[in-house]
């Protein structure tokens, strides 16, 4: 009977996550039912074969063990089909490069949350350098991490800097010539996000955002983040240059509020057709999601993508090496916005940017 009512009761609690992971309420605590779409659907497969041998008569009905077996076969099937274009069992998205990495229409960048506490400058620094990247940018810098990565300037001379000890900091350096930089404010007091463009080898410029909004917590509406990535995603429709959108966009990949970002700035997913990359937790192997993304134009091929170790952080970095093509043959473009993605891009930016509170800060890691 205690197996019954502790089955059932996972199976409820199970349901119900995946249920809430669907609704459209900007609020961290439904939010964050999304993220942990392959952790919920591993627990739904040990739980369906414990189900069938321990529930059933006479601990309970035959009724009650079909309900519960056909409730998780619905928990489970709906978690692979929101992860599955995530797996290279799925077609990419983003067209393989046929060239070298060390081709001039090329360009390597380094994303990589270092986490504010942690101190380990040496090792992080370690790691960045270690694929020199020709674009390297960190977040959750403040001046002691901005201060501690200034070797990366050696070789990569062109900087944008914005430090915080909210979290919230920024710093980039780069190899290539930048033009048209800033950095903005998009809805969040002290929450900053670079636009710039860069110049590659052989000429051709290409529009670089770099962004790191709010991360959806239990306590605390979303609207901030979901605010801040369509704004950038309309930013991008509306540029003439090719775009990359890159940074901790403390959102998965497979959410709605993406997938709306997607459409939206027409950019590219990488990951899909090729792997998860889970970024985050790096401190706990059983609990992670990708969080560190790059969004691509279709004019850009991809070279390859790496994750490496996290140097301390509760990030794990990424590098992306694209090639800026000239063509969209062979990507698989994302669906166009239509007439409901635009009112609902309205609706959430207005929410974001009539939000009258702070950034959620480092207090929420305490």
């Amino acid at each position: 009977m205690i197996s019954a009512i502790l089955l059932g009761t996972v199976t409820a609690i199970l349901l119900a996550a995946t249920f809430l992971s669907f609704l459209r309420i900007a609020h961290g605590f439904v939010r964050s039912f999304a993220f942990p779409r392959l952790q919920i659907l591993v627990v739904t497969l040990v739980t369906i074969p414990l189900v069938v041998v321990l529930v059933g008569p006479p601990v309970a009905s035959s009724t009650v063990r079909a309900a519960m077996i056909v409730a998780l076969l619905l928990v489970a099937v709906t978690q692979i089909l929101c992860i599955l274009p995530f797996t290279p069992l799925w077609k990419r998205q983003s067209r393989s490069f046929e060239g070298s990495a060390d081709d001039p229409s090329a360009v390597s960048i380094l994303s990589y949350n270092v986490k504010m506490s942690n101190r380990h400058y040496a090792e992080a620094l370690g790691i960045a350098e270690s694929r020199d990247p020709d674009i390297a940018v960190f977040m959750e810098t403040d001046q002691s991490w901005c201060d501690a990565l200034m070797p990366m300037a050696k070789t990569r001379p062109h900087i944008l800097s914005a430090p915080y000890d909210n979290a919230y900091g920024m710093i980039l350096f780069s190899r290539l010539p930048l033009s048209d930089t800033s950095i903005d404010v998009l809805v969040m007091d002290e929450v900053p996000s670079f636009a710039m463009t860069v110049t590659l080898r052989d000429g051709q410029c290409f529009r670089f955002h770099a962004v790191h909004p709010e991360p959806p917590v239990p306590y605390a509406d979303s609207a901030g983040r979901d605010a801040e990535l369509l704004k950038v995603a309309d930013i991008v429709a509306r540029e003439r240059l090719p775009s990359v959108v890159s940074g901790d966009l403390n959102d998965v990949a497979w959410s709605h509020t993406t997938r709306l970002f997607q459409r939206v700035s027409r950019l590219l997913d990488p990951r899909i057709g090729r792997g998860f990359y889970n970024t985050f937790d790096a401190r706990f192997f059983f609990m992670r999601w990708p969080l560190d993304h790059l969004f691509h134009d279709a004019r850009f091929a991809m070279i390859d993508m790496e994750r490496l170790p996290a140097g301390g952080s509760d990030h794990f970095p990424m590098v992306f090496r694209l090639a800026l093509t000239g063509t969209a043959n062979g990507s698989d473009l994302p669906e166009e916005e239509d007439a409901a993605d635009e009112a609902e891009k309205k609706e959430i930016i207005a929410e974001g940017e009539a939000l009258e509170r702070d950034a959620i800060g480092v207090d929420w890691e305490k």
